[in-house]
């Protein structure tokens, strides 16, 4: 892939719904700083996971997409190089959280949707070394 041209806008990695970064804001009041994590696999891990900070171990290969409403967001590392091609978008929709994540609940539940990058912005994020 080509370099990207200067100037050109890194693309965010993950980014967040007005109706998840709401989400995000409540559980922040409730709970303190909170993190999310995306792990894989089935039942709960295949949704977005939100935690308290330092209640959740983050492996030595998770990888550190960015932030959404303040709260750090990690992918596992096989995940990672899955979803590596697509920019990751939180959203909330009607049903229970995960056993484990903050939101349950609450009657909502985090979700993740995706979109492929184009390829420019994949070019730009492989030449800031994030692919």
């Amino acid at each position: 892939m080509s370099a990207a041209a200067p100037g050109q806008a890194l693309p965010l990695q993950v980014l967040a719904t007005p109706a998840a970064l709401r989400l995000v804001e409540r559980l922040r009041a409730r709970h303190g700083p909170v993190l999310f994590h995306q792990s894989g696999g089935c039942c709960d891990g295949s949704s977005p996971m939100c935690y308290p900070v330092g209640e959740f171990l983050l492996g030595d290969r998770d990888v550190k997409l960015g932030e959404i409403g303040g709260a750090a967001f990690y992918i596992s590392a096989p995940q990672f190089e899955y979803w590596k091609h697509t920019q990751l978008i939180v959203d909330v929709v009607e049903g229970r959280g995960g056993m484990f994540s903050l939101e349950n609940g609450e009657g909502v539940r985090f979700l993740l949707r995706s979109r492929l990058f184009s390829q420019d912005e994949l070019a730009a994020l492989a030449a800031h070394g994030r692919l």
